[in-house]
């Protein structure tokens, strides 16, 4: 009942948020009509980070009242204060993390006690225990003489976040010198919020604004609300949202899913808080924020779950390391969801009417664990989608069919009726991975083109189902990576690991894409090109000038699926059902397919010497993120498919085709069928395709050059699709993000220009079709486009 909450986890429990009920509203009027303003927006406070609707008689409301009431009283039972601490597991004088988690824990004793069903329910003994504690920290450690020590965090935000809810909470109960002394220790330790970014800055200005509100200081509320402004301007550096969708956080790691998630739902509340009132958010570039909704948030939401492409070190945090909030891409998934929904109501009219469709859509489809009746969601959110549930007006709205391409952060996302990938890259621009406070210590490889995918009706627990501290890191799927151990948290530090390479990105007409890394290997001299065409069925994965010299192996992984704790699954190569021996390692020189019963199927259009492997793998989460508490050894069975280039390859290449869900028939066939693919090209210079019954060619160009009928000048991302209406839609970026002009031909005849993006100044028509496209470097990898009619 005493542990002391990671950071995340109080970021879910307290602030995206534990708590519940009506009780608030029905208790303590704050929001009467001869209270002031700054009464009221306490009051509106309260019902945000309390909820409303809560049935302490129905689960799984009933489930989390009581989880709640348990801590609270364990709280209570323990608090003993004393010189240097309130709890005796949280020395206050050496442990930075001992204050935050100080404060935490009488905001859940704050909670409890305005919680209905809780057993602390308005009980006499709860407010004279949170003012001594609140008065016993600010004594001992959290007041303006004390010198700052070890967690920057926990001063700038994890503490002003607990402690402004706790004043919040409590505003009635509290002496009013108690309240002015914590407001002057928040207004030095939290004085400004210059230079604040992203998930910090939404958290700071939180705590700014919920601080002059209780200590009724207009000045507060609108350095809180001024310093907001601050996050809105689309960046094109460093932390913040980008034009192109992207969310970076700490300079150069892709954070949509953990950072994003905290400004997405601080943003939330704050446009909640002060909506109508003396200081309500007017800023026009607030659109920006409306906008990241579907631009840069929604494509990574899939079911209910967030890709774990865009979340970085916070994959590796698991269920172990609280009692009270899961680590995964489904828990993750829920905080979207109610932030999202929290947004919608200061959104305008049609907006709030697509999110809600939205939210509706993905909890219905959520199966692995349905926020509705899972006993770990926290209340706020269960309660705040219930009533969206219920709403009949609502209807749910599907997954959408598209690509979405994120230069700015070396990521795509391709979506499909039956199943989504993910791409996770890095280049001179983006880290591979991050390890920060000893958290994913074996991410060498997350950057190194990691494909995950996910089916609309299977295999959604592929990487929640303990996947990170039981997948071999060396075999992450769809990297290319030498066997060349490496240290715990290598290339992985604040600014670490980024590589020399800046051809990363691609191009896309929104439904297919052809996306490429030109690969420097983590820790290690390895180099390789690597392009993935995203199709309609098929992912359509090339690889060459693969080359090391450590003395190591080289692998490109085709695939690497966790089959769960059972580790069955039946798998095929070329029509021949294999053993199904839980450990068993082959080589089939020559492949042309393979299938994973229940996954997916693979097709090899040059033959491949193709290596794989079932085993067991056992790990912990305490393995690979110091900052777990202990946790259980875990057991999961793995299928691995690979090519291996062998020790030490020179100019090695590969070739495969990945086609989620497919059956062994159809994968059978498509091996099968030699038209279907025309491999235009496959080498360090250039690499291209042609899929003729789509109507797609598209190539990677490494280096200036022709491929089939197209001509680079530059290097470049191409791709053309004929259309039925008879006309053509040709893609082109710049994935290096340097080049200022760019010249592509297209040897085809063409009759006249119908539409073209402004960067395209020049094109000719005729017997064959040039573009000249100019001011790329400002454009940052985008795709710019030119459709055309065929005649």
């Amino acid at each position: 009942m005493t542990t002391l909450w990671s950071r995340r986890a109080f970021l879910h429990a307290s602030g995206a948020a534990l708590a519940a009920g009506t009780l608030f509203t029905a208790a303590h009027p704050a929001a009467a009509a001869d209270a002031d303003e700054f009464d009221r927006l306490r009051g509106v406070w309260r019902d945000i980070i309390l909820g409303r609707g809560i049935d302490p008689a129905v689960e799984p409301f009933r489930t989390r009242l009581t989880a709640l009431a348990n801590t609270a009283a364990g709280h209570r039972d323990t608090m003993a204060p004393a010189a240097g601490s309130l709890w005796p597991d949280l020395p206050l004088l050496t442990d930075s993390a001992a204050i935050t988690g100080s404060y935490q824990r009488l905001n859940a004793l704050a909670q409890a006690y305005h919680q209905p069903g809780t057993g602390l329910t308005g009980h006499a003994s709860v407010p004279p225990l949170v003012a001594t504690g609140l008065a016993h920290i600010r004594e001992t450690v959290y007041n303006p003489s004390t010198t700052r020590f070890g967690n920057s965090w926990d001063w700038d935000i994890g503490t002003p976040l607990a402690l402004t809810d706790v004043l919040a909470l409590m505003y009635e109960h509290l002496p009013a010198e108690e309240i002015a002394a914590s407001c002057a220790s928040l207004d030095h330790w939290h004085p400004t919020l210059d230079g604040w970014t992203g998930g910090n800055l939404t958290d700071g200005a939180r705590t700014m604004a919920v601080r002059g509100v209780v200590g009724k200081d207009p000045s507060w509320i609108a350095r809180a609300r001024d310093g907001l402004s601050q996050g809105f301007p689309y960046v094109t550096s460093g932390d913040g949202l980008y034009a192109d969708g992207s969310f970076v956080q700490h300079l150069w790691v892709a954070y949509t899913g953990s950072y994003g998630a905290v400004m997405l739902d601080g943003y939330g509340k704050l446009f909640t808080l002060l909506a109508g009132s003396s200081w309500e958010v007017t800023d026009p570039q607030r659109r920006h924020v409306f906008d990241a909704v579907d631009n840069a948030f929604a494509p990574w939401l899939y079911n209910g779950l967030v890709m774990d492409a865009v979340c970085g070190r916070s994959i590796s945090r698991g269920l172990q390391q609280t009692a009270t909030v899961a680590q995964d891409d489904h828990s993750r998934g829920q905080g979207f969801l109610g932030g999202i929904a929290l947004l919608a109501e200061s959104a305008p009219a049609d907006e709030r009417e697509r999110w809600r469709g939205m939210v509706k859509g993905w909890l219905e489809r959520e199966t692995v664990r349905p926020v509705l009746t899972d006993p770990q969601a926290n209340l706020q959110t269960i309660a705040r989608l219930s009533a969206l549930a219920r709403d009949p007006s609502v209807r749910a709205r599907p997954e959408p069919v598209e690509h979405r391409l994120f230069p700015a952060m070396d990521r795509a996302v391709h979506r499909r009726a039956g199943w989504a990938a993910a791409l996770s890259m890095y280049s001179s621009r983006i880290q591979p991975y991050e390890c920060l406070n000893r958290e994913h210590l074996h991410g060498w490889h997350s950057g190194s083109g990691m494909l995950q995918w996910y089916g609309a009706d299977f295999g959604n627990d592929q990487y929640s189902d303990a996947f990170w501290p039981t997948v071999d890191p060396y075999r992450l799927p769809g990297t290319t990576v030498t066997a060349k151990p490496l240290a715990d948290g290598a290339g992985g530090g604040w600014g670490n690991g980024r590589s020399d390479r800046s051809w990363v990105g691609g191009t896309t007409d929104g439904e297919y894409a052809a996306v490429g890394q030109d690969l420097k290997g983590v820790g290690s001299t390895l180099t390789a090109r690597k392009s993935w065409f995203f199709l309609d069925d098929a992912i359509v994965c090339l690889g060459a000038g693969i080359t090391a010299a450590d003395g190591y192996a080289a692998e490109t992984v085709v695939d690497n699926r966790n089959l769960g704790a059972s580790g069955t699954a039946a798998l095929t190569v070329d029509g021949r059902i294999l053993p199904s021996d839980r450990r068993r390692q082959d080589r089939f020189p020559g492949a042309g397919w393979a299938h994973l019963a229940g996954h997916a199927g693979y097709v090899f259009p040059q033959g491949a010497d193709l290596c794989t492997l079932r085993d067991e793998r056992t790990g912990s989460w305490a393995d690979i993120n110091a900052m777990s508490a202990p946790a259980p050894l875990l057991t999961r069975g793995y299928a691995t498919l690979w090519h291996d280039h062998g020790l030490d390859p020179v100019d090695a290449s590969y070739a495969h085709i990945l086609m989620p869900g497919a059956d062994a028939r159809a994968t059978a066939r498509r091996a099968a069928d030699r038209g279907w693919l025309r491999t235009l090209a496959n080498t360090a210079d250039q690499q291209g395709v042609r899929v003729a019954r789509l109507g797609v060619t598209a190539v990677n160009f490494w280096r200036p050059g022709t491929v089939g009928a197209l001509t680079a000048d530059a290097p470049a991302s191409v791709l053309v699709r004929l259309n039925r209406d008879g006309t053509a839609t040709l893609c082109v970026s710049d994935p290096t993000h340097l080049a200022e002009e760019l010249t592509v031909v297209w040897h085809h005849r063409v009759r006249a220009v119908v539409s073209r993006t402004d960067r395209v100044a020049e094109v000719t028509t005729g017997a064959e079709m040039r573009l000249k496209l100019t001011g790329l470097k400002g454009t940052m990898g985008a795709t710019h486009r030119v459709t055309v009619s065929l005649g």
